[in-house]
């Protein structure tokens, strides 16, 4: 079965509070189901219609798991925190 990845852009950080409400929350909540960090920095490099945006990449067993950590309770408590301090691009795909 292949990885998946959560790719993650920061649009916009409308509420600074807000983002680091979230990001106290989440980080643990995806680590608790099984996604490894791979990145969290704004983009070194952009082309084409690309942003020097802040990307957090983490990597799953699977996209069934990237899914569940979606969905799980404790990363639903680390949106409500976030709520509309942040325009975010969020995305799972699966690996080769």
């Amino acid at each position: 079965m292949a990885k998946a990845y959560w790719i993650n852009f920061y649009l916009e950080v409308t509420d600074p509070d807000k983002l680091a409400a979230y990001a106290k929350l989440a980080g643990p909540a995806l680590e608790a189901a099984g996604g490894r960090f791979l990145a969290r920095t704004t983009a070194a490099r952009a082309f084409e219609a690309g942003r020097l945006a802040r990307t957090v990449l983490i990597e799953f067993d699977n996209v069934e798991a990237a899914q569940a950590a979606h969905d799980s309770p404790a990363y639903q408590a680390a949106l409500a925190a976030l709520g509309d301090g942040a325009v975010r691009d969020l995305r799972i795909v699966e690996g080769a």
